[in-house]
């Protein structure tokens, strides 16, 4: 559905450390998972932040992530995704785990596809998976014209146990794409 990029070496966060995929893909996909919804930010066209709570479900096969997100192509997404294809996904939880991904985001509209994402979202496990018919506007199914989905590509993970900002241990991973820099412009499509 979304193009699969050729894995290649990690490079060095801000900090300086990096960890490897293998291990964060699975580590922020577990917490994801566990806390359920996420905060989706977008640029509009004045370069303001503009956020939305969404439901993701991510996947991994060992080589690429993806996470996929069920929407409504509204105008002002369809505009804020336009100008700037990248979107941030952070995650927060009472025991403050945090986790969030800096993503490139692309649209999913055939029809295939968003029949596609659909099962995978009410086929997924609980408590991440449900079924988008229970929203009213998605009721008509999924090649409704109120239905699309987005297709999430990150170049960027942080995993922030809550454990770590309360002082009680355990590890802060961070993973950056190869060739990605801060600014993200360098993003491979």
């Amino acid at each position: 559905m979304l193009n699969a990029r050729p894995r290649a070496p990690e490079t060095p966060c801000e900090d300086g450390r990096v960890s490897s995929l293998d291990v964060v893909a699975p580590a922020f996909i577990e917490m994801a998972h566990r806390t359920v919804y996420a905060t989706l930010a977008t640029v509009d066209c004045r370069g303001r932040p503009r956020g939305r709570i969404v439901h993701p479900y991510w996947t991994w096969d060992g080589r690429s992530m993806t996470g996929w997100v069920a929407t409504s192509p509204t105008p002002v997404k369809r505009d804020n995704l336009k100008r700037n294809p990248y979107v941030s996904v952070t995650y927060w939880s009472p025991s403050h785990d945090t986790c969030t991904a800096e993503c490139r985001c692309a649209w999913i509209s055939d029809d295939w596809a968003r029949v596609e994402v659909w099962n995978l979202l009410k086929n997924a496990p609980p408590p991440v998976g449900y079924d988008p018919a229970i929203v009213p506007i998605w009721s008509a199914g999924p090649t409704a014209e109120s239905f699309a989905a987005l297709g999430l590509r990150p170049w960027r993970l942080r995993v922030f146990p809550g454990t770590v900002l309360l002082g009680e241990g355990g590890e802060v991973l961070n993973w950056r794409g190869p060739g990605e820099e801060s600014d993200n412009s360098s993003y491979p499509h």
